[in-house]
């Protein structure tokens, strides 16, 4: 991808294999959020929520994918890259976008509870030592489904066990 500019078409394309990612993250019974890096119109990795299976608190879906796209670019910062993610970012997760100096950001659905991007807004500080583009709200809908959906779930398996 060049420049900053959204183009919506490639972000949607780039926000639908996050979701890929964020389905395989529900079947593995994990909060559904993926997240895919890309650089050049080429994706360089994908992650989805590993916290319960890597029995791993930082295992969020943005940070697996920056992990690997440090791995494979043999650099721990990645200026050049676009990150997809299904959620808007935590405030870890936003930390380690500033710390990798991810050039844009793009997500789905808005996390009016823990987000800090347009919920709780963090990653617009002056004293940040790293600015990057954000374009929000990129198939909020889908993304924000695959999440409901999922807590609903949970809700009645948990209603249902408390009647047995």
């Amino acid at each position: 991808m060049s420049g900053l500019a959204p183009d919506f078409a490639r972000d949607e394309y780039w926000m639908q294999r996050a979701l890929q990612q964020a389905h395989l993250a529900r079947e593995q019974g994990e909060v559904p959020v993926g997240a895919v890096v890309v650089a050049d119109d080429v994706l360089i990795s994908s992650g989805h929520n590993q916290t319960i299976m890597s029995c791993d608190p930082s295992a969020h879906a943005e940070v697996v994918a920056l992990r690997s796209a440090a791995q494979k670019l043999n650099n721990h910062r990645l200026p050049e890259v676009t990150l997809y993610v299904t959620l808007e970012p935590c405030m870890m997760c936003a930390g380690v976008l500033v710390q990798a100096r991810v050039q844009r950001l793009v997500y789905g659905a808005a996390e009016p509870k823990a987000g800090t991007v347009q919920s709780h807004p963090l990653l617009h500080n002056d004293w940040l030592n790293h600015q990057l583009a954000v374009t929000g709200g990129i198939l909020s809908q889908p993304c924000g489904q695959i999440l409901s959906e999922f807590f609903s779930a949970k809700r009645a398996q948990a209603a249902s066990q408390q009647q047995v």
